[in-house]
């Protein structure tokens, strides 16, 4: 059976909410959600205070977010949850009442779908939390609990809060305020099946997957893609792991996954040495500093490793919630910030934006990478302007968005690369090197064999960037990206 992933995720630009610092708006019959203590929304972020972000502020951003030109919202977390995260779900069908409820989240779909967005939740469905009813009724009623074989409870008495004590059940990555299911258990298996079901009839258009790989079940993740591509056939499933998921990518189980790889490789490419050492990310561990063939090397080694189905539905990022920010990561340098957003652009699969990044937020190891989203006046004008300009070119053009990917060349600090679809030919290149860059891609054999047009305008780039369509000749500014197109 050949692979079929959904075809508006290859079209689409995603955005990444943290919904708690992302937007705050209260309507005056919900005026009660500010009626309670936050945090200052320009404070550092702390792991246990609110921010008081909302859906209703989402909603108020969602001009903002049309005009930068996003097609599709990620959020993290949005059900009842005892964090600002949103990781420690307590109710899967609930949300969050710091979020606005149900009216809140029923508005929002609707006035998103009207305005042309798709809409992905974040599904944690290998573990639950303390405050999950089920595992509470365990901890109140202990081995009388009629839930007991929905988690993995090993003795008696537990202790969900008492470090001093053993916990007598499993968790995830012991920690235990997220006690993990037992997905071997056929009721657990339905409910989180029915759970998934439920919310695409509501109408949300695919899920994100937390820690997908911890869930070892046999079957388990086959039985959901069959579960939610019977409500919807376009839904997108998308899992968090961050190294090789090549087992849960054979067209079975996810469409996509968040494309760490993807970031380690640009961020060792582009950052290279310039990168802050105290900050690196687990997900970008052991980190490497690459030249333009390394990159071009472990690039092609990526797109070799899933089908091309499920490539042009990889969700592609340069960092998340979960890691610093790459312009922090950079230690702040912008230039960084912005030839990796031009990677990210025009790599294959679908792009994803972490809320801010397009303004240049900065930010350490979480919760520092979660800062409440800014006024206008303190965002960086020029980096927003090129996030705007590089996503309008990615949606005009089919090739940047399902085109097949050349490398045409790769040394020093220059790489250069082609997105080919039909008769239309892109060409990328970085110079990612101190020093000017002249290159003439007709010396280099098979080139010429692989353009099956000369691109004849710079679309992006450095005034000064200077193409010789004729003799494929190519001078590029020290540590600038262009790209070439007809």
């Amino acid at each position: 059976m050949a692979i079929k992933t959904p075809d508006w995720v290859k079209h689409a630009v995603f955005y990444q909410i943290y919904p708690d610092s992302f937007a705050r708006k209260v309507p005056p019959h919900q005026k009660w959600l500010l009626d309670v203590p936050l945090e200052d929304w320009d404070a550092p972020p702390t792991y246990q205070g609110y921010k008081g972000g909302n859906l209703w502020g989402v909603m108020e951003k969602l001009d903002y977010l049309q005009d930068l030109g996003v097609t599709a919202l990620y959020f993290t977390p949005i059900f009842r949850s005892a964090c600002n995260h949103g990781y420690h779900t307590h109710d899967y069908y609930g949300i969050d009442p710091l979020l606005g409820d149900r009216e809140a989240f029923d508005q929002l779909l609707k006035t998103a779908h009207d305005k042309g967005f798709k809409v992905v939740l974040d599904g944690v469905f290998n573990h639950a939390s303390r405050g999950f009813f089920f595992f509470n009724d365990i901890l109140e009623n202990g081995p009388n609990s009629p839930w007991l074989d929905w988690f993995k409870i090993e003795g008696w008495p537990l202790s969900a809060y008492d470090g001093s004590l053993p916990a007598n059940y499993v968790s995830w990555i012991d920690y235990r305020a997220l006690p993990q299911f037992n997905h071997d258990n056929p009721a657990v298996r339905e409910y989180i099946m029915q759970v998934g079901e439920y919310w695409l009839k509501q109408g949300i258009d695919g899920w994100r997957l937390d820690v997908p790989d911890c869930v070892t079940a046999e079957g388990f993740w086959v039985d959901f893609r069959d579960r939610v591509k019977g409500v919807n056939p376009e839904a997108y499933i998308v899992g968090e792991i961050a190294f090789d998921a090549s087992q849960w990518l054979d067209g079975k189980q996810f469409d996509g996954v968040m494309n760490y790889p993807f970031a380690r490789l640009t961020a060792g490419f582009i950052i290279g040495d310039r990168v802050d050492k105290e900050i690196i990310p687990h997900f970008y561990e052991p980190y490497e500093t690459l030249d333009a063939a390394g990159y071009a090397k472990g690039i092609e080694e990526l797109l070799a490793r899933h089908p091309w189905e499920i490539q042009l539905t990889q969700l592609n990022l340069l960092d998340s919630h979960d890691t610093p920010r790459f312009l922090s990561i950079a230690n702040g340098d912008r230039t960084s910030a912005k030839l990796g957003a031009l990677l990210l652009m025009t790599f294959p699969g679908t792009p994803n934006i972490f809320y801010g990044d397009e303004i240049g937020i900065e930010g350490g190891h979480e919760p520092d990478c979660r800062k409440g989203f800014p006024p206008e006046e303190k965002w960086d004008a020029e980096a927003l302007a090129y996030y705007k300009q590089l996503i309008q070119i990615r949606k005009k053009s089919r090739a940047l968005r399902t085109g097949d990917y050349h490398t045409l060349y790769a040394q020093g600090k220059v790489y250069i690369f082609a997105r080919i679809l039909g008769e239309e030919a892109v060409i990328i290149a970085v110079n990612n090197g101190e020093t000017k860059a002249e290159i003439t891609l007709s010396e280099w054999e098979k080139v010429p064999s692989i353009l099956p047009a000369k691109p004849s305008h710079l679309i992006y780039g450095d005034g000064v960037s200077n193409w010789d369509k004729d003799e494929l000749k190519l001078t590029i500014p020290p540590r600038t990206g262009l790209i070439l197109a007809d």
